[in-house]
């Protein structure tokens, strides 16, 4: 069914704040006013907060106070009242232990902000990995009507020639380290190179992916996702984003309209297309149980298993996110997926209309950057979910960053405990471990991290780098950086902390990958399985903690159903606060 709008003019919720003559909005109107706005911006017009999770310690969103201006910029001139308001903003490159442990928190924080102050829409102004599924979850939950708008990637890095790729350079760097292939000296000269201007990672990390996810899902203007940080085509979004949500506000069209299951199976086989991080799932899962659509690991193995990965970007290709936003950026992908029946094209989008209106005329200016099918990196991208008696609730891989003769392959155990013991172990001549063995890290799920952090790419032994092996199969409970690549097997579900089989691997045990089987399991019977979980106890880590990690950890469900809160569902659209004056 097309989107009626809403009757215009109405009266907005803003105006139980502000609207009228009682002494409660004479005090809500009043001091506000303390700010120089005149009488006549409280006269019903759309207010419009602009979420913002700027931080100094937010490198990736160190610019947003600038997009706000232009956001602002957009609301004046379309006649609503932009109000600038500061939320919470984990931030990937500094958060301890996770800033994943926090995406829930300020998902939360955000929802309660939406909800309890006088705002009729909302500008999400995001960026930084958690940024942007926070502000969708807190957005979807309230369901009043937003827009996305990301700070965009930073420019390309240069090393001595080379394209440097935002932490994809760095893991591969680090390893070289190891391998003696490269100095302490050189790897701290590239690292003035990695990160040359403001902005999220440059290459299709999660930042770069969750842009991606917002624009297919709808919640974004089209062509949002790509547009460099210091391109100035990146401010005039901000300012048609400002405009496009007061008239949004007028038509009342909320995420609940937007965030239908047609649009999360456009975005799930588009994170496929784009070779996409394996943290969009998670994100992808707690955004979809925010708006009760009913999206399962299963429906990303299954939708995913068809798409080619056509867009050549690292960590699975060779390009970056600036040539992808000079090639076309990601309408190209999305009009590629309409033509292969790939796109439902009626979904509709912020914009009011049907996401294949928005990219039916897309242009691909390049053809090695965004490829055909016929020269996919990968001709069934996508996420290969795996279960088994190792992951019976599943687990996920990336297959484009993985390596072909890994995906069939049996092992031997080499068990890590959790991630001090494997850094403890890692570089140690003498662990008995070779390229032919399995390396399991436990305990790094949501509640045994805890938060689940982005420690799954174990980095390999020294001894076997020198050989010029590069990636062995590694199976943890833990995230990886969308930034890294490999055959890691990853999100293992149940995890450890919960009891989970990953638990009771021994070293010695021997491990079964197959993906094109889907499946994962651990060569020892249903007895000794269940003898040895039988002897299982919880770490004190788990039982210890108190404060937002004893929430967190009480809460968070499993990696499988996206590691929301369990209380935050089923929660939207509860209606405005009282007034307390």
């Amino acid at each position: 069914m097309p989107f009626e709008p809403a009757k215009w003019p109405r009266k907005l919720r803003s105006q139980e704040w502000y609207g009228g003559t009682s002494r409660d909005t004479i005090y809500h109107r009043g001091w506000l006013k303390n700010q120089g706005h005149p009488h006549d911006l409280f006269d019903g017009r759309p207010v419009i907060g602009i979420m913002n999770t700027w931080s100094d310690l937010t490198p990736c969103n160190g610019h947003l106070r600038e997009l706000a201006e232009k956001v602002k910029a957009g609301v004046w001139e379309a006649g609503g009242f932009p109000v600038e308001v500061p939320v919470f903003s984990a931030s990937e490159n500094t958060f301890r232990p996770t800033a994943m442990m926090y995406r829930n928190l300020a998902a939360l924080a955000v929802e309660e902000q939406m909800r309890a102050q006088p705002i009729d829409g909302a500008v999400l102004l995001v960026g930084c990995d958690k940024t942007t599924p926070s502000l969708i979850m807190g957005a979807a939950s309230t369901d009043i009507p937003s827009i996305v708008v990301t700070g965009g990637p930073m420019l390309n890095g240069w090393f001595r020639g080379e394209r440097v790729g935002s932490g994809t350079a760095l893991w591969q760097m680090s390893e070289d380290i190891k391998a003696g292939k490269m100095t302490q000296e050189d790897f701290l000269e590239a690292e003035q190179a990695m990160s040359r201007s403001t902005g999220t990672c440059n290459t299709m990390g999660t930042a770069s992916t969750m842009a991606s996810m917002a624009e297919a899902l709808g919640m974004a203007l089209s062509g949002n996702a790509a547009i460099p940080a210091v391109d100035a085509r990146r401010r005039v979004m901000a300012q048609l984003s400002g405009r496009r949500i007061v008239q949004m506000v007028k038509d009342d069209l909320k995420p609940s309209d937007i965030l239908t299951r047609e649009a999360f199976e456009n975005a799930i086989r588009t994170n496929g297309a784009i070779g996409g991080s394996t943290n969009a799932v998670i994100h992808m899962l707690a955004i979809a149980g925010r708006v009760d659509v009913d999206i399962t690991l299963d429906d990303w193995d299954r939708l995913g298993r068809e798409v080619p990965t056509i867009v050549n970007l690292m960590p699975s290709g060779k390009y970056l996110m600036e040539e992808f936003f000079y090639a076309g950026g990601l309408p190209v992908v999305l009009k590629r997926l309409g033509e292969a029946g790939m796109l439902h094209r009626d979904a509709l989008t912020v914009s009011g209309g049907a996401i294949w209106d928005e990219v039916k005329d897309a242009v691909n200016w390049n053809e090695d950057v965004i490829r055909p099918a016929d020269k996919a990196l990968t001709a069934s991208g996508g996420i290969a979910v795996l279960k088994g008696n190792l992951a019976p609730r599943g687990a996920v891989l990336k297959p484009s960053a993985a390596t072909p003769a890994l995906m069939k392959h049996r092992g031997r155990a080499v068990v890590f405990e959790d991630i001090d013991d494997y850094k403890a172990k890692i570089n140690d001549e003498a662990l008995d471990i070779d390229e032919t063995c399995v390396m399991v890290l436990k305990y790094c799920g949501p509640k045994g991290y805890p938060g689940m952090a982005e420690v799954g790419n174990m980095g390999l032994p020294p001894k076997v780098l020198r050989k010029g092996i590069t990636d062995m199969v590694r199976i943890s409970d833990a995230r990886m950086s969308g930034t890294a690549y490999g055959t890691v097997i990853l999100h293992t579900s149940p995890e450890a902390a919960a009891g989970g089989p990953l638990a009771i691997v021994r070293n010695g045990d021997m491990i079964e990958v197959d993906v094109a089987e889907r499946r994962l399991h651990l060569d020892l019977s249903e007895e000794e399985i269940a003898a040895r979980l039988a002897d299982w106890t919880p770490p004190e880590e788990v039982t210890k903690n108190g404060g937002y990690t004893r929430l967190y950890q009480d809460n968070v469900e499993g990696p499988d159903t996206g590691a929301d809160f369990t209380f935050l569902k089923g929660c939207r659209g509860r209606e405005v606060p009282r007034d307390s004056h």
